[in-house]
């Protein structure tokens, strides 16, 4: 059995010891994760069921790949500013954040990554992304914050996001920013 959204788009079932389906979608690709024993035509009721918003989804991916492939990539210097000014803006924001959530912390980096916007290891070493130098202070702080939560809960379980919306309720409203318009920002780092 076959699904058909568009011919250029590619369907990728992956099956494991799962007891439900999800969808995940890629330039061009379908993702599918599926039960075991799940039958394809089950599967492709599903991916049918949802057709209409894996196809308004894929023309937001379509249209996010196109302006990014129409910008021009950041400079080295460029690059240098934010990271700069990520240092100053950065260790203010974890210090004001950390007492009220009742977490100390050690060294904090700024890098430039593509993959992460933070990251907070087991010793507290705190890690952030250059580019969040060029955003709103809610999303730089809603970063922040997550990050230090997880000195509390190295995971991302419902304690965990209880924890951070003690300390900022308006967190969700803010990761969907970074979500929506981050992607754009980390296509324009240089390969």
């Amino acid at each position: 059995m076959s699904f058909n959204i568009n011919k250029d788009v590619k369907v990728n079932i992956i099956r494991s010891d799962r007891k439900t389906l999800s969808i995940q979608l890629k330039t061009g690709e379908i993702i599918v994760r599926a039960p075991l024993c799940m039958k394809d035509k089950e599967i492709y009721s599903f991916i049918e069921s949802k057709k209409s918003w894996i196809e308004k989804n894929l023309a937001k991916i379509e249209k996010r790949e196109k302006a990014i492939s129409e910008v021009k990539p950041f400079t080295k210097e460029e690059i240098n500013v934010f990271a700069e000014k990520a240092k100053e803006i950065m260790p203010e924001r974890v210090k004001y954040y950390a007492p009220q959530i009742g977490v100390t912390y050690n060294r904090i980096t700024i890098r430039c990554q593509r993959t992460r916007w933070g990251s907070c290891s087991s010793k507290g070493n705190l890690n952030f992304n250059c580019l969040l130098a060029l955003f709103p202070i809610e999303v730089i702080d809603s970063v922040v914050v997550h990050e230090l939560c997880h000195r509390k809960h190295m995971n991302h379980s419902p304690q965990f996001y209880t924890e951070i919306e003690k300390v900022f309720p308006e967190y969700k409203k803010w990761h969907k920013w970074l979500s929506d318009n981050g992607g754009a920002y980390i296509g324009r780092l240089p390969e």
